[in-house]
């Protein structure tokens, strides 16, 4: 088990401004696998291309639709898990925490993490395909994919697709919080897809500290100055508790 040095526990008690970066490895403690570990059974024939581009529903809408209803099954039926609840507290902690995930499955916002930056969408909200609007509506009828009620075009999940730009607010938010903080802590993500892990370069050249929790070393494992050993489940409520000691 790693130990949790005193001396980060003193950094952020003393950080001004903390972001966190979360992905996949967070999620999948909740039982919600990865993009590509979810290609089993039915689906373990096709390629990511053939379910999450724009041109996949293009070309068929309804096989797009239905993997995506699949996976919606999924994470609706997982739960937070400790390391999702140990982020909530931990912003009641700090003078300032800004939160951005990866993850699709709305997980931190239903362990109570408020204002999440979303940088790849959301897989439980539907757009539609022709405005690009949300659509808060319960889909009605048999057709798939359902219709938009205002324009009538084919809905889709509101995920980011290979291929497709992250939401501009979400980047620009993003980019903000890395700039601004002085401690960076990225959890549970490879540091290998981009632009998300060009995060950790901008917090960093921007002065920040970085703290690493993984299970596995990452590409940016060697920079931190708090690489972290351990599952985030495990890891995060231990240095969320040993941050309330230090304050006692």
């Amino acid at each position: 088990m790693t130990a949790i040095p005193p001396a980060l526990v003193d950094a952020l008690r003393a950080a001004r401004e903390v972001t966190v970066l979360t992905g996949s490895g967070i999620s999948a403690e909740s039982g919600i696998p990865t993009f590509r570990d979810a290609q089993t059974g039915i689906w373990a024939e096709y390629r990511p291309e053939d379910l999450a581009t724009p041109e996949a529903f293009a070309v068929n809408p309804r096989r797009v639709w239905e993997w995506y209803a699949w996976r919606r099954q999924m994470v609706s039926d997982a739960e937070p898990n400790a390391g999702h609840y140990a982020l909530a507290r931990l912003a009641s902690l700090v003078p300032r925490l800004n939160l951005i995930t990866q993850n699709v499955d709305g997980l931190h916002q239903r362990a109570g993490s408020e204002n999440v930056i979303e940088y790849h969408g959301n897989i439980l909200r539907n757009v539609c395909s022709i405005e690009g609007i949300v659509v808060d509506e319960q889909p009605v009828g048999d057709e798939l994919p359902p219709a938009c009620p205002a324009c009538g075009g084919p809905l889709r999940p509101g995920v980011v697709w290979f291929g497709e730009a992250i939401p501009p607010a979400a980047m620009e938010a993003a980019r903000r919080a890395a700039e601004a903080c002085d401690l960076f802590l990225s959890v549970g993500t490879s540091s290998l897809v981009y632009p998300a892990a060009g995060l950790m370069e901008v917090a960093l050249r921007n002065a920040a500290r970085l703290i690493e929790v993984n299970p596995n070393p990452t590409p940016v494992t060697g920079l931190a100055d708090f690489p972290l050993t351990g599952a985030a489940g495990d890891v995060l409520p231990r240095l969320v508790d040993a941050l309330c000691e230090r304050g006692e």
